[in-house]
């Protein structure tokens, strides 16, 4: 089942008995969710370790994934950073925890607009498992390390596939 995405709770479904569990966390969250425009190609992770150390903690092997289509679901208001809107943003998201981005799509009788998302393929590539030694205490340079070769593979991942999926050769993921 879903629950959140704190220590708290990714470390309950790593620890339970017999093991088989997974913990698939969406890293950019809130943050990323306001810059999902159609053609975008940003992910939010360079300041996001937490989900490698708790891989560290429990010896849980991490996965890239990539979904391509994701942000063509939905046109959202052009709200780049630094604009009033964007300032905006990022201060209700400060107090309520997430983002309000103000998107539309079509409606149910036609197709100019609405909130139901536009008709576009989602296609889900997964990675190859990167293995993870249990490490209680990892330092800070152990989960560097870890961190640099996730975002290697999921670059990997990416590059290996966009083709399939329309993605131009001269386009590639930016980590931010």
């Amino acid at each position: 089942g879903m629950v959140s995405a704190s220590k708290e709770s990714v470390s309950y479904v790593l620890n339970k008995e017999g093991g088989g569990h997974a913990s698939v966390i969406v890293i950019g969250g809130a943050e990323e969710s306001l810059n999902a425009h159609p053609g975008s190609l940003t992910l939010n992770i360079l300041k996001r370790k937490g989900f490698i150390k708790m891989a560290l903690k429990h010896g849980a092997h991490l996965v890239p994934v990539f979904s391509f289509g994701e942000n063509e679901l939905f046109k959202q208001v052009a709200n780049p950073k630094g604009s009033r809107l964007r300032n905006v943003q990022e201060k209700l998201q400060k107090i309520m925890g997430f983002a309000l981005p103000l998107f539309h799509a079509r409606g149910i009788f036609q197709y100019t607009f609405g909130l139901i998302p536009y008709r576009q393929p989602i296609h889900t590539v997964v990675g190859s498992p990167i293995p993870v030694k249990r490490n209680l205490n990892p330092t800070t340079e152990e989960i560097e390390e870890l961190h640099a070769l996730y975002l290697q593979k999921l670059r990997k991942l990416f590059e290996e596939h966009k083709r399939n999926y329309g993605i131009p050769e001269h386009k590639s993921l930016i980590f931010e």
